[in-house]
């Protein structure tokens, strides 16, 4: 009875994260870049039943012995192991603002491990100094003439400069380069991931390696092939049908497990408060 209610508990844990997961992609399916998080749900560790009982031998002195007979398996829970996040590419979206800059995957090699293709992201100073990665293009000219986004973070350039411009008109070409007045002043920084799975999802659209080892300079990669779009956003790539359809679905599994673990709760009831009465 009581590996019941510990089942079950694991299962209304898993979905409370999986819909608190997808919460979050439906807050930010209007957030430029966002990449959407997916769940992989996995049963903890079947355990083998077995069943101890006695066999009598036909001897004179009726010898008993003891054996094990198998029932089954058993999982007894499961959990969401991880959340991965989605490198499809988003929809553009024309805005027409000089610091509004989209990435646009064009051709990447497939990564022979994961089956998944690679992808290109824009390199800015983190908050400790490291590099960061980000597909939010919605940037801005602050005050002292540095590029960053929206959030603060410095933009930098292709030798991990930050990007700093006499005017907020300038234009971006397709290869990244950076113009103003007819004159090109530097190249966006582009990093080249051919595993993003490896990445580590940070707070403002920010992507991190996992040894804060800068990624590979997108530039020098004969087989990626990508364009820098002035004047546009890469959209989220939330679904945003599809993610309420699954968060009815968790919510539904939620439901389902509550009213077993409170029939479970009936029977525990029942158990201590009439069978187990004595009767004068």
């Amino acid at each position: 009875m009581f590996r019941g209610f510990y089942t079950v508990a694991s299962g209304m844990l898993a979905q409370q994260r999986k819909t608190e997961m997808l919460t979050n992609n439906m807050a930010n399916a209007n957030t430029p870049g966002y990449k959407a998080d997916q769940s992989s749900m996995r049963a903890f560790p079947k355990m083998l039943l077995e069943r101890m009982d006695t066999k009598t031998i036909p001897t004179e002195n009726k010898l008993s012995l003891p054996f094990n007979k198998k029932v089954g398996e058993l999982n007894t829970g499961v959990y969401m192991q991880e959340t991965i996040p989605s490198y499809i590419q988003g929809d553009l979206q024309e805005t027409g603002r000089k610091a509004d800059l989209a990435l646009v995957d064009i051709s990447m090699p497939v990564n022979e491990e994961t089956g998944s293709a690679g992808s290109v992201f824009l390199t800015v100073e983190g908050p400790d100094g490291d590099p960061r990665y980000t597909r939010n293009g919605n940037l801005t000219v602050n005050g002292n003439g540095f590029l960053t986004t929206n959030s603060g973070f410095y933009v930098l350039d292709d030798n991990g400069a930050r990007i700093q411009l006499d005017s907020d008109q300038f234009d971006v070409s397709e290869n990244g380069q950076i113009i103003v007045n007819d004159n090109v002043v530097g190249r966006l920084g582009i990093g080249f991931s051919e595993n993003p799975h490896r990445l580590v999802k940070q707070g403002d659209g920010l992507f991190a390696t996992e040894e804060n080892e800068p990624l590979a300079n997108a530039y020098n990669q004969n087989d990626v092939a990508f364009s820098t779009q002035q004047g546009f956003l890469e959209r989220s790539n939330v679904d945003a049908s599809r993610t309420m359809t699954d968060m009815l679905t968790a919510y539904r599994a939620f439901e389902a497990n509550q009213k077993i673990l409170q029939a479970y709760d009936r029977s525990m009831e029942k158990a201590a408060n009439e069978i187990g009465r004595v009767n004068g």
